[in-house]
């Protein structure tokens, strides 16, 4: 194999492989990030709010007790599955802004990732 530079290729290897590992911890500390991150879900002005963190991982429900009637269970389930999905849209948002960064890098890494 003439003209084969042994250091030329193993360099930019190796400076490739650095650059996946960065970006793989730059996406572990996203990852967290977005297990952190604290969504509030809305509905009926505000009645009704679901919390939940970027990935959709629900934690807790409040519920006005004013718009609470025993006599419309409906509406009560409309309000918390309104409320869940207006959380679950601003989630999608969150993730999609701070996860995109990587989507295309992680293709360009030849499959590393």
């Amino acid at each position: 194999m003439a003209g084969f530079n042994k250091g030329g290729m193993g360099g930019g290897m190796q400076n490739l492989m650095k650059q996946a590992q960065k970006m793989q911890e730059e996406m572990q500390e996203t990852e967290k990030l977005l297990d952190e991150w604290e969504i509030v879900g809305t509905a009926g002005g505000e009645a009704g709010d679901v919390y939940m963190n970027a990935k959709k991982i629900i934690d807790g429900i409040e519920i006005d007790k004013s718009v609470i009637d025993p006599e419309d269970e409906e509406m009560l389930e409309d309000l918390v599955m309104a409320a869940i999905l207006d959380g679950y849209k601003k989630a999608d948002a969150v993730y999609q802004e701070k996860m995109s960064r990587f989507a295309g890098a992680a293709g360009g890494m030849g499959g590393l990732f």
